[in-house]
């Protein structure tokens, strides 16, 4: 019989996207189960998937709501024990955050086995929490800021973790510059309302089509504005083809979230990383330098970094063929160097044997 495993993930795409990756590898060797927080259900396909919901409370700094979100989460402790019982899970998988807490905390009092996923290159408060009793953790990196050095013999270290859509390569090349820009869903003025007046002057000297995520009030500014400029464009809030808007572009200006660079580091994409500053212990910006290290991308602090400079800056980096070219040649010898059917293999026999 199947061993069950549950994969236990929190709400927002940085956690749905690799969950689903390794539920896709999970699912040929165990019998695969996915749980996440009422947020998850705007990625996943319910039918597909039927998810099971923990409304997980974020532990605020509110003196008086506290010792209620605290009776709450015993609670799903509680619920949580009852889940793993009914569906004989053997085995809990977190990707991080502080959703899958009860469950993991649940696993722990069963002595189920227990893996967790490090996506970022600074360890999460919840990882760090549950890394003296998980089995293994999964990194993309040995060199983890905050990481306990008595752990590091629990690390298994993989690569990037993305859809096997992103692994298949482009047959047709892109002729001319077809540029994104990823970063309106988290509400960032300088992508919603810098970048456009830059692309317009771009465009006076290169040959450019624009991909411009931007929040849903922005849209229709930014659609006019490209359009009066005859600059060919998508604007976009959300799009369920994702893949399908990132395969034509050949450079992308971003975050740091660790799903997005995966992706483009995958796809060989050089890109520009504007890291959100104020993100929890600065992972973006350690996200963005393991790739940078690499020579894959450039990084750019949000920090006075007014119009004149950002333009001066993709400027450099648009015009300058030689460093744009090492980049592309950096992605293209990198990737080509993962074994993706050996990763897999690799990341299904440590849950096999520990």
């Amino acid at each position: 019989m199947n061993k069950k495993i549950l994969i236990a993930t929190g709400g927002s795409g940085g956690h749905i996207m690799p969950a689903l990756v390794f539920y896709n590898i999970f699912n040929k060797k165990f019998k695969s189960f996915i749980s996440s927080d009422s947020r998850g259900l705007n990625y996943l396909n319910t039918k597909k998937y039927n998810p099971k919901v923990f409304k997980t409370p974020q532990i605020s700094n509110s003196y008086l709501l506290f010792p209620f979100k605290i009776i709450f989460i015993l609670y799903l402790i509680i619920q949580s024990i009852i889940f793993l019982k009914k569906n004989k899970i053997d085995i809990v998988f977190s990707t991080g955050g502080y959703a899958p807490t009860p469950l993991c905390v649940a696993s722990l009092i069963l002595k189920k086995k227990l893996y967790i996923y490090e996506p970022n290159h600074v360890i999460g408060k919840s990882n760090k929490f549950f890394l003296p009793y998980c089995n293994k953790i999964f990194c993309h990196s040995y060199k983890i800021k905050l990481f306990p050095k008595k752990f590091k013999n629990k690390i298994v270290l993989i690569a990037p973790i993305v859809r096997d859509i992103f692994k298949k390569k482009r047959i047709n090349p892109i002729k001319g510059l077809n540029l994104m820009i990823i970063g309106g869903s988290q509400g960032a003025r300088i992508f919603n309302k810098n970048f456009h007046q830059i692309i317009f002057e771009l465009s006076k000297k290169l040959n450019l089509k624009i991909i411009h995520q931007t929040d849903v009030k922005n849209i229709k500014f930014l659609k006019s504005f490209y359009n009066k400029c005859n600059i060919k464009n998508k604007v976009f809030s959300y799009d369920n083809n994702f893949f399908e808007l990132i395969k034509r572009c050949n450079f992308c200006i971003t975050r740091g979230g660790s799903s997005t660079l995966a992706e483009l580091f995958v796809l060989r994409i050089p890109f520009l990383v504007i890291p959100l500053k104020n993100s929890k212990d600065n992972h973006q910006l350690e996200n963005a330098k393991f790739y940078k290290d690499k020579n894959c991308c450039w990084i750019l602090d949000e920090s006075n970094l007014d119009k004149k400079k950002l333009y001066h800056e993709l400027s450099n980096i648009l015009l300058n063929k030689k460093k744009f070219t090492s980049k592309k040649k950096s992605l293209n010898n990198l990737n080509h160097n993962i074994d993706w059917n050996k990763q897999k293999k690799l990341i299904l026999k440590e849950l096999n044997e520990n």
